[in-house]
């Protein structure tokens, strides 16, 4: 009976030892798999941030994380410090790391997407909500309506009735410039064929903040914009170069329902 109680005890006490043994394994595991990733704290992207940006104005994008060390490039930037003065040379997405080639001088920086301004026209820009800017799926190349609505003045013979008019066409988009917007779930990549600035057909997130587009009109066009966007308001279609041309009309309220 004795000898029982003395091998009993000693079971317990192999299997607390054993225990014991195994999770200060663990726990050294852990140490050891820690000290091998030598985790480095760098600047990652938060927060989408559009070509153009100043370093100044990313700190509100950007967050201090630790990743391993075989994960960071030898470009990837620990602070802004060494950076004031230059501005983001590409659209930055979220998750990616904050290298310093990313940062150029403002005059190094070319407009992702912008398209050659044929000979003859002018570059004018305006600011406009997504929703007159076809939901902002607009991108440089496209083609764009501008119609300009007027409270009065717009009929010599009836100059406080309201109108509207597209009064430019086929317009050639030849920058866009977004407002920085907060982190969208990750959508699937494009294919390699595809046009990295155009906008994702398939994407329904509801666009917010302001767009600037820029358009290459002729003078006289560049001068109803500028007008419209003072004393008018602007509604942009998406408007190809071969849509049909119905000649010009001006709606007014007797002619919405005709």
């Amino acid at each position: 009976m004795k000898s029982r109680l003395l091998a009993g005890a000693a079971a317990v006490v192999l299997a607390l030892v054993g225990a014991m043994l195994v999770i200060s394994y663990a726990q050294g595991a852990d140490q050891r798999a820690v000290q091998n990733l030598e985790p480095v704290a760098v600047l990652v992207v938060k927060t989408a941030i559009p070509a153009g940006t100043p370093v100044e104005s990313m700190t509100v994008s950007l967050a201090t994380e630790q990743v391993p060390a075989s994960a960071v490039t030898g470009s990837s930037l620990k602070s802004l410090d060494a950076s004031k003065g230059k501005v983001a040379a590409v659209d930055l997405v979220p998750g990616e790391q904050l290298v310093a080639e990313r940062l150029v001088a403002p005059e190094d920086v070319k407009t992702s997407g912008a398209v050659e301004v044929p000979a003859g026209l002018q570059e004018v820009s305006f600011q406009l909500e997504p929703d007159r800017v076809v939901g902002g799926r607009l991108a440089p190349s496209d083609h764009v309506g501008v119609f300009i609505n007027l409270d009065k003045g717009g009929l010599e013979d009836k100059l406080d009735a309201e109108t509207t008019k597209l009064a430019v066409r086929k317009a050639l988009v030849t920058a866009v410039q977004r407002a920085p917007q907060a982190a969208a779930t990750a959508q699937p990549a494009p294919t390699a064929s595809a046009d990295p600035n155009a906008p994702d057909p398939q994407d329904t997130t509801l666009p917010t903040g302001s767009l600037m587009l820029t358009v290459a009109v002729s003078d006289v066009d560049a001068a109803k914009i500028v007008f419209a966007a003072e004393f008018g308001k602007i509604w942009l279609s998406k408007e190809p170069t071969n849509a049909k041309d119905s000649g010009p009309r001006v709606i007014q309220r007797s002619e919405v329902y005709k």
